[in-house]
């Protein structure tokens, strides 16, 4: 094993050719997988935006025309979040691509909007008791999360 001194008397492993180059490797076949994943995932957004609109449409010219009936505001409303469940992904597949960082912020952001979309399309007559409060912790889990998350942004850190 190489060493190398630092100077102030401190001696650090010398850090070899070959584990830079798989750094370096590895982290362009991230870059790759992550790049491909945002591509299939534009894919995916657009054709579920496509889907969304016939949707609409379906729902507005079955009789009674222009009146959606509740299920059908339902039906929309979830597929709705649906769709910007994807867009907030490539949100964050976009900001992790930029700065190789995946801001807490959007994942936190993402998981609201899926619980907001399982309270939506639940019907609570059929779901048990139990699992309705596990869907009301978690969103409290998620929103304290957030707050938290909010205010650690707006404090100056310590020693400014």
């Amino acid at each position: 094993m190489e060493v190398a001194s630092s100077g102030g008397g401190v001696v650090v492993p010398a850090v070899s050719t070959a584990n830079i180059v798989l750094e370096t490797l590895l982290g362009r076949v991230q870059k790759l997988a992550v790049i491909a994943l945002a591509g299939m995932l534009v894919v995916v957004v657009l054709l579920s935006t496509a889907h969304l609109g016939t949707l609409i449409a379906q729902e507005i010219w079955k009789p009674p025309r222009w009146l959606i009936p509740v299920q059908g505001l339902l039906d929309i409303f979830g597929y709705f979040l649906l769709v910007l469940i994807g867009v907030e992904l490539l949100e964050t597949l976009k900001a992790y691509v930029r700065k190789d960082v995946i801001h807490v912020r959007v994942v936190l952001e993402v998981a609201l909007i899926a619980m907001a979309r399982k309270v939506i399309i639940e019907e609570p007559n059929t779901v048990s008791s139990l699992t309705l409060l596990g869907i009301a912790d978690l969103i409290l889990a998620l929103a304290i999360a957030s707050y938290f998350e909010r205010q650690a942004k707006r404090e100056p850190a310590h020693g400014d």
